[in-house]
């Protein structure tokens, strides 16, 4: 399992927009179609990351308690499907099914998306506040395969709560840490 952690985009970055073929309903979606009233939270998830598989219940409980709150979610797989074919559309739309996704599972195909985020792995996480400017890019919190800690959301619940009550999010956020978005050549 490779270990790459997030890049850290700054603090204050304006989520930059993307229009993207959501794989449950054939759908193409932009950022303004899935931005939430309060706060908008984009994953850079896959099928095969064992990292993300690890998270994936902790990632669904936090899009079920948040959504209502007026947070919305969306999910991309930016991975190239050629050489990584488990994460293909077909297979993206199959996960989203049998796992219950709460949220649109989003398809970059030319990776300009994550390149634009600068995501670096799966999973990563990234909040935006109501007007669209980054308030946490990090990790779901301290969990990992195999390191015994459970999965809870900690780090992404305590900002989420923060922004929709108006505190000030910590700079101090921890990046998350998984498989490498697989780039093609």
């Amino acid at each position: 399992m490779a270990r790459t952690p997030s890049n850290m985009l700054p603090l204050g970055t304006e989520a930059p927009d993307f229009s993207l073929l959501n794989t449950v309903d054939q759908n193409t979606l932009s950022l303004t179609d899935i931005k939430g009233e309060k706060g908008t939270v984009i994953m850079f998830i896959c099928n095969h990351c064992p990292f993300v598989k690890h998270v994936d219940d902790g990632m669904i409980s936090l899009a079920n308690d948040y959504v209502p709150k007026g947070i919305s979610f969306a999910a991309i797989s930016s991975n190239d499907v050629e050489n990584y074919p488990d994460d293909s559309p077909e297979l993206m739309k199959k996960t989203a099914e049998e796992l219950g996704y709460p949220f649109p599972y989003l398809y970059d195909e030319t990776q300009e998306v994550a390149k634009a985020y600068d995501a670096a792995c799966t999973p990563d996480f990234y909040i935006f506040d109501k007007d669209l400017k980054l308030v946490y890019r990090g990790q779901l919190d301290g969990s990992r395969p195999q390191n015994g800690i459970p999965v809870t959301g900690e780090d992404m619940r305590t900002a989420l709560d923060a922004l929709l009550s108006g505190n000030e999010i910590l700079t101090l956020q921890k990046p998350s840490l998984g498989c490498n978005i697989k780039w093609k050549n």
